[in-house]
């Protein structure tokens, strides 16, 4: 159980750059959706930290996408384009592993 919770505070800590409590207090639902994606009903879901942030990081380009759509702001494009292939191709080993 320590070493989930060591695990979820060094994944903050790459996400946030040196996480502090008011990036908790001011982003709980990034914070709440980097849990999720590390555990899922009380079980470890995924253990990789690359992974974990891969995903984070394309949730928020999804968040500039739509923002975008409403007129709220910019997005890049190409690397939403490019993360979907990674998620992809990793989906693919997955399998063949």
């Amino acid at each position: 159980m320590l070493e989930i919770i060591h695990r979820y505070v060094e994944i903050l800590d790459k996400y946030f750059g040196n996480v502090c409590e008011l990036d908790l207090i001011f982003n709980f639902q990034k914070a709440y959706f980097i849990l999720n994606e590390l555990i899922m009903s009380g079980e470890l879901q995924e253990s990789s930290k690359k992974v974990i942030l891969r995903v984070t990081l394309q949730q928020d380009e999804i968040e500039q996408l739509e923002n975008s759509e409403r007129g709220w702001g910019e997005i890049n494009l190409d690397g939403v384009a490019k993360s979907a292939i990674l998620s992809v191709k990793e989906f693919k080993q997955s399998f063949t592993r």
